[in-house]
């Protein structure tokens, strides 16, 4: 996780380039912290598109009174991204996972494997009175 505030503004996740693996960050909660004040917080994602040119997303509004914490539902993105906050002071808590992928365990054995090993399971007995 990461915290916005009015002092740090953003934050940037980011891998080594020379990393050959693939990695996914889902961000699943941003929510206000102790001290926020009831103002509107603007947390953005900053990424690039398929162009390469760089775009903000809104992705949350959270204002104290009527809005405190805002749950995205494993939101994925692809790294290096930006989480920005375009507008109130926060501090505002952003919380998700990373998930990391190597290209050789990428490869599955098959399916059938699966198929044998529920065969050989037992049948469920009744409780014994």
């Amino acid at each position: 996780g990461c915290e916005l505030t009015a002092r740090t503004k953003s934050y940037t996740f980011q891998v080594d380039k020379d990393d050959d693996s693939d990695h996914i960050l889902a961000l699943s909660l941003v929510c206000l912290t102790d001290g926020a004040k009831d103002e509107c917080n603007v947390v953005e994602v900053v990424g690039r598109n398929h162009e390469n040119e760089e775009i903000a997303v809104p992705v949350a509004n959270l204002k104290l009174s009527c809005q405190p914490l805002l749950s995205l539902d494993n939101f994925k993105l692809q790294p290096p991204v930006t989480f920005r906050l375009a507008a109130g002071s926060g501090p505002v808590h952003l919380a998700g996972w990373h998930q990391i992928m190597h290209r050789e365990d990428a490869s599955f054995e098959d399916d059938d494997d699966l198929s044998e090993d529920e065969d050989e399971l037992s049948p469920i007995m009744p409780a014994k009175k």
